[in-house]
């Protein structure tokens, strides 16, 4: 079975929104695009530079209009994005649209059911096993809420914005994670790499 790992710049509120840079994504009045710029070091780009690696993706439909609006022309900063092959879940797009004929190797999926077909499906020798997620804050929470998700990339950035699209709703599938990987950049940004580890356990705390 394919591993489905969402990665992901967040906030300590959970803010996710936008990023990248000031009209990435302005969607609700936000006005903050391009808040991790200041937090980028030598730690922070050698992270960044191996989660781009090729990979197969599946993206939210906001999340990949702006992409493919952006990668196909920029490929030499991220060669990985156009040669793996994109999902993109979406009830209105069509693998007929213009969008989707334009950035090669894009596909549609058209609900939860398909995701969780192509997560058991054997990848074919042009594509990678693993899937990532970027961006797409209602597709990750739609896939926390059917326990569709391996694994966690978070940067976990030291910042309060209040508000923009959240990474985590209130419908998530209780899940237990184990942190199987992490580092603390000299900004101040926690690189952590969470894997899926169970149900979730009780007690009573200090028995």
């Amino acid at each position: 079975m394919r591993k489905i790992i969402v990665l992901s710049m967040v906030t300590l509120d959970g803010v996710m929104q936008a990023p990248g840079g000031p009209k990435e994504d302005t969607s609700g009045g936000f006005e903050y695009g391009g808040w991790v710029a200041p937090f980028g070091d030598e730690v922070y780009n050698a992270a960044v530079k191996k989660e781009t690696e090729p990979a197969t993706y599946l993206l939210g439909r906001k999340t990949y209009e702006i992409w493919a609006a952006y990668w196909p022309k920029h490929g030499d900063i991220w060669p990985g994005i156009n040669d793996g092959t994109k999902y993109v879940l979406s009830k209105t797009l069509e693998n007929s649209d213009p969008i989707i004929t334009g950035w090669e190797k894009s596909v549609v999926l058209k609900d939860v059911a398909a995701i969780k077909e192509l997560k058991s499906q054997n990848p074919s020798e042009s594509e990678k096993s693993d899937i990532q997620v970027w961006g797409s804050s209602e597709l990750v929470q739609l896939l926390l809420k059917n326990d569709l998700v391996d694994e966690l990339k978070l940067k976990i950035h030291p910042l309060l914005l209040g508000k923009g699209k959240k990474l985590f709703d209130d419908g998530a599938f209780p899940a237990a994670f184990t942190l199987i990987d992490h580092i603390v950049s000299a900004t101040g940004v926690i690189i952590a790499h969470y894997k899926r580890a169970g149900e979730v356990k009780t007690g009573n705390a200090g028995a």
